[in-house]
């Protein structure tokens, strides 16, 4: 984005399936390309035999935070917007773009 703002490059559309706070006004691939979907994400991780309440109230906590115009200036200042979810909405976002690149790896015929 710094280079989109300081003219140096010209930005077409955002990769995410919805429009970004990140680039207001810009459209989406997915206008054009539906299904088209390219985003990173970052998350909390816990060890896999955390108690279920500890998970649950380091997801509260983390959401209330993340609500917070301070926290939302912050992280958009940083290029990243805030999203947030439940641990299964996580966990099922993490499994379905796994099996989407393990496919185009697959397809690609790209080996390690």
């Amino acid at each position: 984005m710094p280079h989109t703002k300081s003219g140096k490059l010209r930005a077409l559309a955002v990769t995410s399936p919805d429009p970004s706070a990140l680039a207001p006004g810009m459209p989406t691939v997915a206008a054009t390309l539906p299904g088209y979907e390219i985003v990173g994400a970052s998350g909390i991780w816990a060890p896999t035999k955390t108690p279920a309440a500890v998970i649950s109230r380091l997801n509260q906590e983390m959401g209330r935070y993340l609500r917070t115009g301070e926290a939302k200036e912050k992280l958009l200042a940083g290029q990243l917007e805030v999203v947030g979810g439940t641990p299964e909405q996580f966990d099922a976002f993490i499994k379905a773009d796994i099996a989407r690149w393990s496919k185009v790896i697959k397809d690609a015929g790209i080996k390690m």
